[in-house]
């Protein structure tokens, strides 16, 4: 008994010290965030002040304080609007299908590349599909352009080996839409199969010796063992990424798209540069924009809370 009152003395003893060397130090790890608290308040709290622009019909010459307030007007022309309709339609088919896409293609991916056993093809491999992640839109429009032009490289190759007319790849709505996605698909699969490699570098070996001792084929395991152990992993990507359901790459569309295909390449972003910059309508493009905002923030709060109930994954 007394053994044991005087282990829970120095247990309290050595927490109270621990406590005591602890409370300098988060003021220390605050310091050094504080830099980066100081920019993200000057360039984006501060600019947030513009969200009364929505509810003002504003004029750059009156300023905020003299432009004349008009409540919910342009809240509710956008719900009129039939074109805000069609392009919030854009931008949910655009970034569902992405979604979609870039959870299938590198699980689908990193499942193959798992298999490989030789470590410096399988390194290559990983660092070729991983380039295109870090070359900007800008750089890779530019180079999709040129390609899939009416004389580009793939209609070239489409004309002559297969004997068909060009297809205009970034005129045509459709075939728009299939060339944002497949593009988009290319750039970042290689990225997200790092995420995948990881997971699966956690998985115990003893379950693959377990099996091969049962008869276990190469595919019965990948089907029992493997792809059950991505699921929480793939539960916490897919989630996370509701949050960007009204966000379909304004870099990638802005660089590729133009006026032949609005009606199937437009989307919320690309319509709220147009409107609010080039055509100086301030407050109803600050009112779309205020829109897409708030419903982000709340697809981000759910899908933190359904990360956290099926996978169990959280920030704070």
């Amino acid at each position: 008994m007394e053994a044991n009152l005087s282990e829970q003395a120095k247990d309290s003893t050595v927490r109270r010290s621990k406590r005591k060397k602890g409370r300098g130090q988060p003021w220390i790890l605050h310091f050094m965030v504080l830099p980066a608290a100081v920019m993200v308040f000057i360039f984006s709290y501060i600019p947030m002040s513009g969200i009364v622009m929505a509810f003002q019909d504003y004029k750059p010459a009156l300023g905020f304080a003299e432009s004349p307030w008009v409540g919910l007007k342009h809240f509710q022309y956008m719900w009129e609007n039939d074109y805000f309709l069609k392009i919030t339609g854009n931008t949910l088919f655009f970034a569902c299908t992405k979604i979609i896409m870039n959870l299938i293609v590198p699980f689908v991916f990193a499942l193959l590349l798992n298999e490989v056993r030789k470590m410096a093809l399988k390194r290559s491999i990983q660092t070729l599909v991983y380039l295109p992640h870090f070359l900007s839109w800008v750089t890779l429009s530019g180079i999709l352009i040129d390609m899939l032009a009416q004389t580009g490289l793939i209609n070239q190759f489409i004309v002559y080996l297969l004997g068909t007319k060009p297809i205009f790849f970034l005129g045509d709505g459709n075939w728009f839409r299939f060339t944002v996605i497949v593009s988009d698909v290319w750039k970042e699969f290689g990225f997200n199969t790092i995420i995948f490699l990881a997971a699966l570098s956690g998985i115990n070996p003893a379950l693959y010796e377990a099996a091969e001792v049962d008869g276990a084929t190469r595919w019965k395991q990948t089907l029992h063992i493997t792809m059950p152990s991505l699921v929480p992993i793939t539960i916490v990507i897919a989630t996370l990424a509701l949050g960007n359901v009204l966000n379909a790459n304004f870099d990638q569309i802005f660089n590729l798209y133009s006026p032949l295909i609005y009606q199937q390449g437009d989307i919320i972003d690309t319509f709220v540069y147009r409107e609010g910059l080039l055509s100086g309508q301030f407050s109803f493009a600050t009112a779309v924009n205020l829109f897409k905002s708030v419903i982000s923030l709340i697809l981000i709060a759910v899908s933190y809370r359904l990360a956290y109930r099926f996978a169990g994954y959280r920030i704070f």
